[in-house]
C-alpha cells in the first residue's frame, strides 16, 4: 500500500526557496517537482541546492518535470536530442520517481522561447506523441507522463483531450498529470461542469496532481478567459476540485503546488503560498484517513515497446506549425490572424481551424507574443 505525498514544484529560485523554507522546517514538504530543464538559465548550480534535490531523491520524493522538450514539433531537433542526453546524464546522478513533460508544442524558433499550444488529434501527432514518450523513458529509465493542456482552441478539442492523452501514455504504460488549475481554466472558458471535464479523463492513469493559481485575460467582446499563468493564490475552487478528483484517481501519489517565483516576491506573498500548501496538505491527509489509497499500477514500462532508430517525423505538420506560430506572433488583431489562417496550409486540415473560438484565439495570439522573446 502507497500513500499521498503532498510536494512543492521546487526549483533554483529565490523567491520559491524563500516562500518554502518554513515548510521545509516543518517537515511538510515530503517531495519535490523539479523543472531540471530549466537549468539552462543557470551558469552553476550551487552545491546546497544538489544537496537539497539529492535528499529528496535518496528518499524516493524526487520528481522530475519537463517544460521544454516541445513534444509534438513536427521535426525532430538538435535541441530535442540534447535534452534527452541532458535528462539521461541527471537520471544517473539523481532517483527519479517519474518524469512528466507538458503536452503541446513550442512556438517559437529558438528552443527556450515559445508558448506552448495545442496540436491536432489524428495519427500523425499520436505517432510523434509515443515515439517522444518511448525516448524520454529510454532516457530516464522510470515512469513517464504528460500534463494536461490549459489551452484550447475549441470545445470539441476538450472533449477529446483525455482520450487522446490515454492512447499516448498508454504504449508505455504511461501516467497522466491532472492539472486541476488547467481544468478550471477549461470550465470557464467553455462553460463545462467540473463534473463532466472529468468524465472525458482516464482517472485510472492519474499518478499527480497539480494545484496552482492563475489569471485573467481581456479575451473578447468583454468575454475573460481564464489563464494558467501560476502569478497567484489558489483559487477556492481548485481546492472543491482537489476533494473530488482524490475520490476517483485510485492510482495517484503526489499532489504537487506550483507557483512562479517572479508571483512570490514579497512575504505577503510566501504567506499566501505557505497557506494554500497547507491546507492542500490537509485536504490530502484528510481524504487518506477516510480513504486509504491502495494503487494498482506502478506505471513501469512495458519490458519491451518499440523504439524506432530514427525520431517520427511529419513535415507537413512542422511546416503548420511554424505558419501557426507567425501568425499568432505577428497578426496585427483578430481578423487579420483570421486571414492569415484561412491563407495558410492549416485551412481546410485536421487543425479545424473554422471550429476555433474568437476568444481563444485571440488568447493564443497574446500567449505567443508573450513567449516570443522568452518567458
Amino acid at each position: 500500500m502507497s500513500r499521498i505525498f503532498s510536494a512543492i514544484a521546487c526549483n533554483l529560485d529565490v523567491h520559491i526557496l524563500q516562500a518554502a523554507f518554513p515548510l521545509f522546517e516543518m517537515e511538510m514538504v515530503e517531495a519535490i517537482e523539479w523543472s531540471f530543464d530549466s537549468l539552462f538559465k543557470v551558469g552553476t548550480i550551487p552545491d546546497w541546492f544538489i544537496e537539497l534535490v539529492k535528499e529528496f531523491s535518496d528518499h524516493n520524493r524526487l520528481i522530475g518535470h519537463g517544460v521544454y522538450f516541445s513534444l509534438f514539433s513536427g521535426k525532430w531537433s538538435q535541441d530535442q536530442q540534447n535534452w534527452l542526453d541532458q535528462l539521461r546524464k541527471l537520471s544517473g546522478e539523481f532517483r527519479f520517481d517519474h518524469v512528466s513533460e507538458h503536452f503541446g508544442f513550442m512556438t517559437g524558433a529558438d528552443f527556450h522561447k515559445g508558448a506552448p499550444l495545442g496540436i491536432p488529434f489524428n495519427q500523425s501527432t499520436l505517432a510523434i506523441g509515443q515515439d517522444r514518450l518511448a525516448r524520454i523513458q529510454d532516457a530516464c529509465n522510470c515512469p513517464v507522463g504528460l500534463e494536461n493542456l490549459a489551452f484550447s482552441y475549441s470545445y470539441e478539442e476538450v472533449r477529446r483531450h483525455g482520450d487522446f492523452l490515454n492512447q499516448l501514455v498508454e504504449s508505455v504504460n504511461g501516467f497522466i498529470i491532472l492539472d486541476l488549475h488547467n481544468l478550471y481554466c477549461q470550465c470557464h472558458n467553455f462553460n463545462i461542469h467540473f463534473e463532466q471535464m472529468l468524465s472525458c479523463y482516464p482517472l485510472e492513469r492519474v499518478r499527480e496532481i497539480h494545484i496552482s493559481g492563475g489569471s485573467w485575460d481581456n479575451g473578447t467582446a468583454n468575454r475573460p478567459v481564464r489563464r494558467d499563468t501560476h502569478d497567484e493564490a489558489v483559487p477556492e475552487v481548485v481546492f472543491k476540485y482537489l476533494e473530488k478528483a482524490l475520490l476517483q484517481c485510485p492510482n495517484l501519489k503526489f499532489v504537487v503546488m506550483e507557483q512562479l517565483g517572479t508571483a512570490l516576491d514579497s512575504g505577503e506573498k510566501q504567506y499566501l503560498f505557505q497557506q494554500d500548501f497547507l491546507q492542500m496538505s490537509h485536504i490530502v491527509k484528510s481524504f487518506e484517513e477516510n480513504f486509504p489509497p491502495v494503487p494498482v499500477n506502478s506505471f513501469l514500462p512495458p519490458a519491451t515497446f518499440p523504439l524506432h532508430s530514427k525520431p517520427v517525423e511529419d513535415l507537413l505538420l512542422a511546416k503548420q506549425q511554424m505558419q501557426l506560430s507567425a501568425i499568432l506572433e505577428n497578426a496585427s488583431n483578430l481578423d487579420h490572424a483570421r486571414g492569415m489562417l484561412n491563407a495558410s496550409d492549416l485551412k481546410n486540415s485536421d487543425w479545424h481551424i473554422d471550429q476555433w473560438q474568437p476568444h481563444m484565439l485571440k488568447t493564443a495570439m497574446d500567449i505567443a507574443r508573450k513567449w516570443k522573446d522568452g518567458f
